[in-house]
């Protein structure tokens, strides 16, 4: 058991007290003594306010369940239904209209649309290749993946393969002359690029010398004027490198000798202590902490091994070109960082009350998250996160604006105690929970001084849909929820809501992940969705992934766009699309199910829900590509389990499915995981002794507790196993 230090009437866990003690103040300027007094004064003023909050959850849910199972209800009406919602208290009366105050953002943030990253703290890795991925090569995003095809003869081969290399080479040449294009010619004709009088002069093979179309859109250069090593441009606020290096093989295939075409892609990053890891105890906690203070002094490094090869991974410098003007240009080269603090609801023992109670998870997260980031603003490290001198947290789960003013105060209340000014912490507020997506507009007033981003999360907001509701009736299919009326509902209230608080130009208005990694030609296909929609980021799965999702952010000004909807919103006034947002998405047509149909959809949700919860339990992956049950790698964290289990338990509410069926299904698609993960040489597998199996008896639990869990969260069983596991091992 971890070893305890008294402070205040507070038990730390030793290894979390030497943490701060020892590597996180030092160098703060912040006393030890006084910052342990103001975590007792913190947890002693927030803890009951975090429990009243949550029972209020609990208290709306027994209301909502009593409605529908009420026979005055029945059959259903939409708008008594609204009515009743009104009358608890879950919607509450909007006030008039505002603009959020938010000041000192990051360009990243406020003015540049473009990807963003999220990616699990816990493992320093992925922590670092997240932040590393502002710059991304395009040659190798498009060549390593199914964006180029392998028809003609070029597939992917152990060894270079020249016909993909060409296939990828018309494909960026096609970009530049698409976002960046010569007056008169094409980059394909190109055998030279001269920097002459401040602009760029490109060289084609019949002797012509072409300008740009936008000559503002070249910016900077390296290298000599007459034969630079890069050609620096800038489109829609993200800039664009032509990298120019003879003696590189793909550089001798170019008449111009270009080698690559780097684009400037994940321009933020979620550092996550929340869904995508399996942080359980103090042990795991300052684990996290360690490495969000590796990133914020920049010291942070892994060394691993590649092909024999010793790689040290640490974080990238700025990157340095000469500006058109001969002046110096400095760029960043990192992702500007996030840390997204857990939700409300779970507790943590790496700090303990007198009574040896656990304290609320999420405050000590906002506690030690913002005085790690002193040493950002101190300027404790050899590389700027925010040059602004702000600090970026993400909070999840929060439902309505109760809490996202429980979340403003709490963040006011560490400010203060750690002597920074009022709205140094910018909240960046997740739109996943259904009371959150009702009463947007108020959530984003009860934040409107700080406030820095607002996203869709539409894998944990279905979740909740299903808990919500569960009483109403059997739920759509899994995978037709995203044709129910209130998804179109909940994406466009998200921005239009966002955008008539003043979010442009100051914050971001976000959308949800691409969660197929292996698929980028489907994600190049139809991601340009989301900025189309108003949307200034949306979050990609890979650094791979985030350099070819910029592409579109060159292919569409998102400000633009804001600018017209908003000129839309005042000539066409309020849609009012409550109703449809509201509107439960409930199974139609039930008697056309056959048996195989609900056979297929059982299976579907419990295999997915079996090869997530095995790696969570019993290797502490919080976050993977988990192959589905056709073998697809997806990305699976909480949320997408979240909806499975819910799923699940709502079919079997509602007798669509019995227990002997379900308990089949789980036995059988816990071979099938088995069998997909028997190249795992760390994996223990599920079969056949599923009754001494903790992972397993974790994916039963899921599934019938899951509908007497808060809000159907999966935390409370997931930590539960997690650490009955760590016990015996």
């Amino acid at each position: 058991m971890n070893k305890r230090v008294m402070k205040h009437g507070y038990k730390v866990a030793e290894s979390l007290y030497n943490l701060v003690e020892h590597e996180v103040l030092p160098g703060t300027g912040i006393d030890a003594d006084g910052f342990w007094q103001a975590m007792a004064n913190i947890f002693d003023e927030f803890t009951p306010k975090n429990q009243k909050l949550l029972a209020i959850r609990e208290q709306f849910q027994t209301q909502i369940d009593a409605w529908h199972l009420d026979p005055n209800n029945q059959p259903f009406e939409q708008e008594k239904y609204q009515h009743f919602l009104m009358d608890i208290g879950y919607i509450v009366a909007e006030k008039p209209d505002f603009s959020i105050t938010t000041n000192y953002v990051d360009e990243e943030v406020a003015t540049v649309a473009g990807p963003q990253l999220v990616v699990p703290l816990m493992n320093a890795r992925f922590a670092l290749n997240a932040a590393n991925a502002r710059w991304g090569s395009m040659y190798d995003a498009l060549y390593g993946t199914d964006v180029i095809s392998d028809e003609g003869g070029a597939e992917v081969n152990k060894t270079y393969n020249p016909v993909r290399g060409e296939k990828v080479q018309t494909y960026a040449r096609q970009f530049l002359d698409n976002v960046i294009p010569l007056s008169g010619g094409s980059y394909k004709d190109a055998v030279s690029y001269q920097v002459a009088k401040g602009k760029l002069i490109v060289t084609t093979k019949l002797g012509e010398q072409l300008g740009l179309v936008d000559e503002n859109k070249f910016v900077a250069f390296n290298g000599a004027e007459q034969n630079p090593s890069a050609i620096l441009f800038k489109n829609n606020g993200l800039h664009i490198e032509i990298k120019i290096d003879p003696s590189t093989p793909v550089a001798k295939t170019d008449p111009a000798s270009v080698a690559d075409i780097i684009l400037e892609s994940a321009l933020s990053t979620i550092q996550d202590c929340e869904d995508s890891i399996a942080a359980v105890d103090a042990e795991d906690k300052t684990a996290v902490y360690r490495n969000w203070l590796g990133l914020m002094k920049g010291d942070l490094k892994e060394t691993l091994k590649k092909n024999d090869v010793t790689i040290t991974r640490q974080l990238n410098g700025d990157r340095v070109y000469t500006a058109a003007d001969n002046q110096e240009l400095t760029l960043p080269g990192r992702s500007l960082l996030f840390v997204r603090n857990v939700g409300h609801l779970m507790t943590n023992d790496a700090v303990l009350t007198n009574d040896n109670k656990e304290v609320p998870e999420g405050i000590l997260d906002g506690l030690i998250t913002t005085l790690i980031s002193l040493h950002d603003l101190k300027g404790n490290s050899p590389y700027k996160n925010s040059r602004q001198g702000s600090i970026y947290i993400v909070k999840p789960k929060m439902h309505g604006p109760d809490e996202v003013a429980f979340s403003n105060e709490l963040f006011t209340r560490i400010e203060s105690c750690l002597g920074l000014a009022t709205n140094t912490i910018k909240m960046g507020i997740m739109d996943e929970e259904r009371r959150t997506s009702v009463n947007l507009k108020e959530c984003i007033r009860a934040a409107r001084n700080r406030l820095a981003f607002i996203n869709t999360g539409f894998l944990d907001r279905t979740g909740d849909e299903i808990h919500t509701s569960m009483q109403a009736g059997a739920m759509a299919r899994k995978e037709l929820m995203k044709n129910e009326k209130w998804i179109s509902a909940y994406e466009n209230r998200n921005v239009r809501i966002g955008l008539q608080a003043g979010l442009k130009g100051k914050a971001q208005i976000g959308k949800g992940m691409w969660a197929i990694p292996d698929e980028m030609s489907a994600m190049v296909d139809t991601k340009v969705a989301h900025p189309k929609s108003g949307a200034n980021c949306a979050w990609v799965p890979s650094p791979t992934a985030a350099t070819l999702h910029v592409m579109h952010y060159h292919q569409v000004n998102v400000s633009a766009i804001q600018e017209n909807m908003l000129k839309q919103f005042v000539a066409n006034g309020d849609n009012d699309d409550l109703t449809d947002l509201l509107t439960i998405p409930l199974l139609k047509n039930q008697h056309e199910l056959s048996k195989q149909d609900i056979q297929n959809e059982l299976d579907n949700n419990v295999q997915g829900l079996l090869g997530y919860v095995v790696r969570w339990i019993d290797q502490g992956t919080g976050c993977s590509k988990v192959p589905d049950i056709n073998n697809v790698g997806r990305m699976e964290d909480r949320a997408t389990l979240r909806i499975s289990s819910q799923h699940i338990c709502n079919w079997l509410h509602h007798g669509i499915l019995t227990k002997e069926q379900v308990l089949e299904s789980l036995q059988r698609m816990a071979q099938v995981v088995d069998l997909q993960n028997i190249t795992d040489a760390s994996y223990l597998p599920m079969a056949p002794d599923f009754d001494n199996n903790i992972a397993f008896k974790a994916a039963v639990d899921l599934i019938f507790k899951g509908k007497e869990q808060p809000s159907g969260y999966t935390e409370p069983l997931l930590h539960q196993r997690r650490i009955e596991l760590k016990a015996v091992n």
